[in-house]
């Protein structure tokens, strides 16, 4: 019963019978004092085996105990309304749970996996079929590989379609536990990444004219995030300079099948010229032959091999005292036919200064599938940085001249007097 009912029938009694007041009222008291007591045991238990039973992933619901999962370094997997209602389910696997309309749901979309598993092979039969077969019956080379390109694309389709309305694939991939080896869960990132960070991303280099400035145009294909030590940066952040001081860290997801060999380049394109009175390039990082795969996304540019990937090494990006913000564009490019790019011959013909990106891809047939940029500027902590990495002219101010008007644009002082 409530602690207020309680308290209410005591207060009846007493009114009605004032002799047994005494009696009543210190009985409550000693029986309150013992609940609370009770009730405070109760609570410091239960904080104590808290605080020293290790947090579930799959059960965390509250925001203290996300952070402190975080720090550990494990992510919680599922919304957070998941796990709260985890904490009050019965551990039952999720394909087994005991709803009957959702049992014939599956039963149905079983059914009509199969249908498209059939379908499947009825395809892969015809790919074959046509490989066998001769050019010439099939309208020339060029038909047949059509042809097969039209082909493979459907069977990838039809693969996709098998597995789309499956709850179990759904919900591996919101818990984080799906295999980009499967063609479906690569198309469900790459739907889940063109709905909100493609977006974005075009919108900032496209905004802060990365895009025609340093390359024409680009369709970015492969999600590219850019990290410096545990610090994730955003397309289009102020960094700090003593924070980019150290090579950055790329996470390059791409989403079709199969390994290729990337080349990175990390480029300032507002580098002033004094000479021309205007801005050129400056390249921070160039490294070839990188090896990338949906399986294989982390690409540390501090450990790529020097001998047969790296070209330029990483140089900390600065913008001396009086310059605008300088914008620091990264772009992933894929080498053509997965071919190598002689490093040692690059690192000849490479210079940092003035480096130009157009022509850097046509000479040796690259194609641009992501971008990223961050921006740099002045700080307390610039001059460091290049001091530490050897830059002279770190005391150099720039400062805007003052332009004078032309002599028929001078105001006569004489008019105001």
């Amino acid at each position: 019963m409530p602690e207020w009912k309680q308290a209410g029938r005591l207060v009846l009694q007493c009114l009605r019978n004032p002799s047994e007041w005494r009696g009543l009222l210190c009985s409550y008291t000693s029986r309150s004092k013992f609940s609370t007591a009770s009730r405070f045991n109760d609570a410091s238990s239960l904080q104590a085996a808290t605080s020293s039973a290790p947090l579930d992933p799959m059960t965390v619901s509250t925001r203290a105990e996300e952070r402190a999962l975080l720090r550990t370094g494990v992510k919680p997997i599922g919304s957070r309304r998941r796990r709260a209602a985890l904490q009050d389910t019965a551990n039952l696997p999720f394909e087994q749970l005991p709803y009957q309309c959702f049992q014939e749901a599956r039963n149905l979309l079983r059914t009509n996996r199969e249908e498209k598993l059939k379908q499947i092979e009825v395809q892969r039969g015809r790919i074959a079929r046509l490989k066998q077969q001769e050019s010439g019956i099939s309208g020339g080379e060029m038909e047949k590989q059509r042809r097969l390109r039209s082909m493979r694309k459907h069977l990838e389709e039809l693969k996709i379609l098998a597995d789309i309305n499956d709850p179990v694939i759904k919900k591996r991939f919101e818990d984080g536990e799906g295999d980009m080896n499967r063609p479906i869960y690569r198309y469900l990132a790459d739907r889940k990444w063109r709905s909100y960070r493609r977006p974005l991303l075009v919108q900032r280099v496209t905004q802060m004219n990365v895009i025609p400035d340093v390359f024409p145009q680009i369709d970015p294909t492969a999600d590219v995030r850019l990290a410096f030590s545990h610090r994730n940066v955003q397309p289009g952040e102020f960094v700090d300079s003593r924070v980019s001081e150290i090579p950055a860290k790329l996470d390059v997801q791409v989403y079709d099948k199969g390994e290729r060999l990337l080349s990175v380049v990390v480029l300032d394109s507002d580098v002033p010229d004094l000479q021309t009175d205007g801005f050129n390039y400056r390249c921070h990082f160039l490294a070839a032959n990188i090896a990338s795969s949906p399986m294989i996304t982390s690409l540390p540019l501090s450990k790529v091999s020097k001998d047969s990937q790296l070209i330029l090494p990483w140089l900390p990006p600065y913008a001396q005292k009086g310059s605008s913000y300088h914008r620091l564009s990264v772009f992933v490019m894929q080498q053509q036919d997965g071919g190598e790019i002689d490093a040692s011959k690059l690192r000849e013909r490479v210079k940092r200064e003035g480096f130009n990106l157009r022509s850097f891809t046509d000479k040796y047939s690259l194609r641009p599938i992501g971008v990223h940029m961050f921006r740099n500027q002045w700080d307390e902590g610039t001059a460091g940085v290049m001091r530490r990495a050897g830059i002279e002219d770190a005391d150099l101010e720039f400062r805007r001249k003052k332009v004078e008007p032309l002599p028929y644009k001078k105001k006569d002082g004489s008019r105001y007097r």
